[in-house]
């Protein structure tokens, strides 16, 4: 029998959501980036029956500077992935990985159990927090 700690989502992930409406434009969605120091973005939900999507970096490289289409006329909802994975606060990170590496992809949004928000996990997160928890135990 292995003693090894189970080490969940919630503690690795990062509880900082910011969110942006799918009508912003490209340029409204860099300058919150930029502003808020993070990679991606959350997309609000039109209603409770839409599905949330992401606004990435990478997303925002592909599909509008390497097209050289313009910040200040695409809107996010042009570039942005939707639907997307999302992942249980509670799940094991060792399936939450298996999970995004599956569907090649690095991050995810955490939802509580009715479906709401609570954080955003990266590959990235998963790995460190993983180690910075065993190495401290």
């Amino acid at each position: 029998m292995s003693d090894k700690k189970i080490i969940i989502v919630e503690e690795v992930m990062s509880s900082s959501i910011y969110m942006i409406n799918s009508m912003a434009t490209i340029r409204d969605a860099v300058m919150l980036i930029d502003d808020k120091n993070v990679s991606s973005l959350v997309v609000e939900r039109r209603d409770e029956r839409d599905e949330f999507g992401i606004l990435t970096i990478r997303d925002i490289a592909r599909e509008v500077v390497a097209k050289d289409r313009a910040a200040e006329r695409t809107n996010v909802y042009e570039v942005m992935q939707k639907p997307i994975l999302t992942i249980k606060r509670d799940m094991n990170i060792k399936y939450a990985v298996a999970l995004l590496t599956r569907f090649g992809v690095s991050r995810s949004i955490v939802v509580d159990h009715e479906s709401t928000p609570v954080g955003v996990v990266t590959l990235r997160d998963m790995v460190l927090g993983s180690e910075r928890i065993r190495r401290s135990s």
